[in-house]
């Protein structure tokens, strides 16, 4: 039987891990960036990302890890390259509610993920380079470390294209949606490019490309990511010695030590401004980075005088409940709609990826964990708590 065309639209984690498995799967497929793969606007762009698994009570998150690990690994030795560094990973809980951690610890264990609780003597012990106070809990994931984040999107775009895809560096808009399908793309070349199915994984650009449909669903919020010097000679604050790392607090504050030789990576998870990809300047903010230097200076007593060496301004794109957005466009059936991936779906690449062609070349049933549905029942329980509010 004749294999379809599809046309995936984004080269990110989402995008290009789809058209990878697509294309081992017989599927003819066309692959498109404005910008190329982990390109500096992208939300796959910057060094490195953390790989971890735990994900609250989410076992669904847990599971994907479990799946994407090995194909992580199978790719690396496929294509004899390097992509995954194991460092481990820091929980420290200074807040009383660490249910977050606490609940993820039964699916840790299903999927059999190791990780170990240490008393606040042990971490000082084990870790004297931090400042234990006012830690109230620490777990050690033993599996988790980082991923090579732009490296890897450039390398699956290559083996993609190795094994017979067809890339290129054009910026691509919808086609006319009529009688539940859409049209050829729109090409930035003038040309057009008709497939049998379209897949869009483009980050925050989704919430441009389909406004009506997303723009009530969809937050792109600015993040900001720093690294900051270490002393000549210091490997104490580097992996092995010192993990990835995660703190639960005021702030979510993560890090990786040592992160591609760029310096100590320390970046804040809570969610910032409003952020437009296309127009707003990516400089850092005096302010955020005053807070990130004081809070190295109190946890990490010996970068309390670190220099500031770079710093990267990317953005999430998230949905209301935190959740990926994964499923077929409501008005068009050959149109598949992948994103929200609120600054973690990166390591679950090859996972999402090889979902993302059961869906399409199996017609598999739809998550309703990352469906338009779920999003329209979110939108109305917001609306009359709004309600309720004004009353």
């Amino acid at each position: 039987m004749k294999q379809p065309h599809i046309a995936v639209v984004g080269a990110g984690a989402l995008g290009s891990w789809t058209a990878y498995y697509l294309k081992q799967r017989g599927a003819k497929v066309t692959l498109l960036d404005a910008w190329g793969p982990g390109n500096s606007r992208s939300s796959s762009g910057g060094e490195t990302r953390v790989i971890r698994s735990v994900y609250g009570p989410d076992e669904i998150y847990v599971k994907m890890v479990a799946k994407a690990f090995p194909l992580w690994k199978e790719f690396e030795q496929k294509w004899e390259v390097r992509c995954y560094t194991r460092t481990g990973c820091l929980w420290m809980i200074n807040k009383a509610d660490d249910s977050y951690l606490k609940t993820s610890l039964p699916h840790l264990k299903k999927f059999g993920f190791p990780i170990e609780k240490l008393n606040w003597e042990e971490l000082s012990k084990r870790f004297p380079q931090i400042n234990s106070q006012g830690v109230l809990s620490a777990y050690l994931e033993k599996e988790a470390g980082f991923l090579r984040a732009n490296k890897a999107c450039r390398l699956v775009c290559e083996a993609f294209v190795k094994s017979g895809g067809d890339y290129r560096l054009l910026a691509a808009h919808p086609g006319r949606v009529e009688q539940e399908e859409m049209a050829a793309l729109q090409l930035s070349d003038g040309t057009k490019l008709q497939a049998d199915h379209y897949v869009f994984a483009c980050g925050p650009w989704l919430k441009k490309i389909f406004p009506e449909l997303l723009d009530h669903h969809l937050t792109i919020s600015r993040q900001e990511v720093y690294y900051f010097g270490i002393s000549a000679g210091n490997a104490s604050l580097s992996y092995p010695a010192l993990p990835c790392w995660v703190e639960f607090g005021e702030h979510i504050y993560y890090g990786i030590p040592g992160a591609g030789n760029r310096g100590f990576k320390i970046a804040d998870d809570t969610r910032k401004a409003t952020f437009d990809p296309d127009k707003d300047d990516r400089l850092p903010t005096f302010k955020d980075v005053e807070t990130a230097r004081s809070y190295l200076a109190f946890r990490f007593p010996k970068l309390a005088k670190a220099p500031l060496l770079e710093a990267r301004v990317c953005q999430y794109t998230n949905c209301a409940d935190g959740n990926y957005l994964i499923d077929r466009h409501p008005q068009a059936e050959n149109v598949w709609i992948a994103g929200a991936g609120g600054g973690h779906a990166f390591k679950m690449g090859p996972a999402l990826g090889t979902y993302l062609a059961d869906l399409i070349l199996e017609n598999k049933k739809i998550d309703p964990f990352f469906s338009f549905r779920r999003m329209e029942g979110i939108q109305e329980m917001q609306s009359q708590l709004f309600k309720q509010k004004k009353a």
